[in-house]
């Protein structure tokens, strides 16, 4: 690992120069900051963290608040936690991983932690966390929209799911596709929120009906269904109600596979009888399905990088103007799971 006099050496200046770049206890040109910033991600420096504690009096570590139940993160999880802990340590901050189990976030426990501030993942409406965070004074930066009731003005990273959920619609429609099926996210979830509103205004867009079986939403995270997430809504919708589905829209890997589990159970087949999209999935698995599964990249690792420079910019520690909602591109990856019908 590299040490600061190698730092200040390759960035000519002072290791006092390079010290207070990281400390911000005295101010430092925009020109000297960015070149000292570029050296240190060059040599992969980080400054030590008990001196910079003690120097500036914070704990140099953030919260990553994620809601789970009894599962594995999924690859979005993980390529999203690698973007954090990447920006975070290039700051010179720890990350501080909080596996908050549902429905226990109302002890208060969060305030005590030391952390100069958090990323807050998966808010729902009227998040206890964020409510937490909020009375504390804890500077946060949330991953999805804030619904909360008492709160008018919050930091976000998130993708357009508006945008999202009106070009998967509108890839599905061209290509002939009437009958629409969305198997969306918690709907207690932001995200499910404005992607449910989506999905309604894209299809009335096209002058399409939207049906009560067409939107389904996920279980709650602890309970038993949600594992198998879209296998019985698959069963239910076309095999059971016998309704006529020519594609399905899944939230994520999970439950696209628990939807091909069903279809082969029906004796269905992708894409000639069914088409199927995965908003939120493992690139790597996506290609190793059979078919190779058409979805969304909504580029996790750069929201979680994004995420911390919002932070990073609440603390003082970014100067310059930043977006207090900042929106990450995404954008369909076409494969073979989406058949064109006459």
């Amino acid at each position: 690992m590299a040490k600061i006099d190698e730092v200040a050496k390759l960035a000519k200046v002072s290791k006092g120069t390079v010290s207070n770049v990281f400390s911000q206890k005295r101010p430092t040109s925009d020109e000297v900051k960015e070149r000292v910033m570029t050296v240190s991600r060059q040599l992969n420096y980080v400054p030590n963290h008990i001196a910079r504690s003690l120097a500036t009096k914070k704990t140099m570590a953030i919260g990553l608040t994620i809601p789970h139940g009894s599962f594995f993160f999924s690859a979005f999880h993980t390529q999203f936690i690698n973007g954090v802990i990447l920006e975070a340590s290039f700051y010179g901050y720890r990350v501080l991983l909080d596996m908050i189990p549902v429905q226990k976030v109302k002890t208060p426990f969060l305030s005590s932690y030391p952390i100069d501030g958090a990323v807050v993942m998966s808010p729902t409406t009227d998040d206890d966390r964020i409510n937490l965070m909020h009375g504390e004074q804890i500077p946060f930066v949330t991953v999805g929209r804030v619904m909360n009731t008492n709160i008018h003005k919050a930091f976000s990273v998130d993708n357009d799911n508006h945008k999202i959920i009106d070009s998967i619609c509108k890839y599905l429609i061209d290509k002939g596709h009437k009958d629409i099926m969305f198997l969306n996210a918690n709907e207690f979830m932001t995200v499910s929120i404005d992607r449910k509103a989506g999905f309604i205004k894209a299809m009335e867009d096209h002058q399409l009906k939207v049906e009560e079986h067409m939107i389904h939403h996920k279980p709650a995270l602890h309970t038993s269904e949600y594992m198998d997430y879209g296998y019985a809504e698959t069963i239910n919708v076309l095999g059971e109600q016998k309704k006529k589905v020519t594609a399905i829209i899944a939230d994520d890997d999970r439950t696209a596979f628990s939807v091909l589990n069903a279809l082969k159970d029906l004796n269905l087949r992708v894409p000639e009888d069914v088409s199927l999209f995965v908003i939120c999935g493992d690139l790597s698995m996506m290609v190793q399905s059979n078919p190779s599964l058409t979805s969304m990249d909504l580029q996790p690792s750069e929201l979680g990088a994004q995420s911390v420079r919002l932070l990073m910019h609440q603390l003082g520690v970014l100067q310059g103007d930043f977006l207090e909602n900042m929106i990450i591109e995404s954008k369909i990856i076409e494969r073979n799971s989406c058949l064109t019908i006459g």
